[in-house]
């Protein structure tokens, strides 16, 4: 869980930047769309799609595309058939990446996401070879009273809440996810990250050229068109950081 934090908060201000990007409006479509699919087209009952919903919400998608992309996911509307798989392989310096696509033709990704990772210095790794050092989990980061957040967080279901500097990390069950999220926002304290995501058990930590080579192998991936999330158990020094929030 090291560094987590620091990591979550450069993601949230990278979707910010990457706003503009053409294929990320679809990329969030199709997160909609499959987690509709799986789990119902309630947000109230599918934290998944709850947490699809709001990265869509926070990087501008209309408010139409989303609707539709749920009412294709709950065949209101024909869509595309789309399987979610799960890639795993190791970045520079032993780093371990679990990589979500989300794809209508498993080939294309494969061949897609093990010509990033050879590209830039990693190895895709056979099924199962990192996968157990994650757990899926539900994750905010959120600033405020500490008494506040851990009465708000603990009794609507929290697994733990942990210190990050000025920041707590608030880690619930998936399930749980929406409750501890309504809860803290309810309780009026500034979420700054709400997601399920993968949390890796342990860290490895990196130097500054270390964080710039397995940085560079992420963004390659984050790039590819049938990619939704790469997660991994790198630790990432403050100042490298502070260099990328600039």
């Amino acid at each position: 869980m090291a560094g987590h934090s620091k990591w979550a908060n450069i993601k949230h201000r990278k979707g910010r930047q990457d706003a503009a990007r053409s294929n990320l409006f679809a990329k969030l479509c199709r997160a909609v769309e499959a987690a509709a699919r799986h789990g119902g087209g309630d947000p109230a009952g599918n934290a998944v799609l709850a947490t699809a919903i709001d990265k869509a919400r926070s990087a501008s998608v209309p408010k139409d595309n989303i609707e539709r992309a749920i009412k294709r996911g709950t065949g209101e509307l024909v869509g595309e058939r789309l399987d979610t798989v799960f890639y795993e392989g190791y970045a520079p310096g032993g780093v371990a990446l679990l990589v979500q696509a989300l794809t209508d033709n498993r080939n294309r990704a494969a061949s897609d996401i093990r010509s990033a990772f050879t590209r830039n210095g990693g190895n895709l790794g056979e099924p199962g070879s990192v996968a157990y050092l994650f757990d899926q989990k539900g994750y905010l980061l959120v600033e405020g009273d500490e008494d506040e957040i851990l009465l708000a967080a603990l009794e609507s279901g929290a697994e733990d809440v942990r210190e990050s500097g000025d920041q707590f990390e608030v880690i619930t069950a998936p399930t749980d996810f929406p409750a501890v999220r309504d809860a803290l926002a309810d309780a009026e304290l500034s979420v700054q990250t709400a997601e399920i995501t993968q949390l890796p058990s342990t860290t490895i930590a990196l130097d500054s050229s270390g964080a710039a080579r397995v940085l560079r192998l992420v963004d390659t991936l984050d790039e590819l068109a049938d990619v939704q999330g790469v997660y991994g158990n790198f630790d990432i020094p403050d100042d490298y950081l502070a260099r990328l929030a600039e």
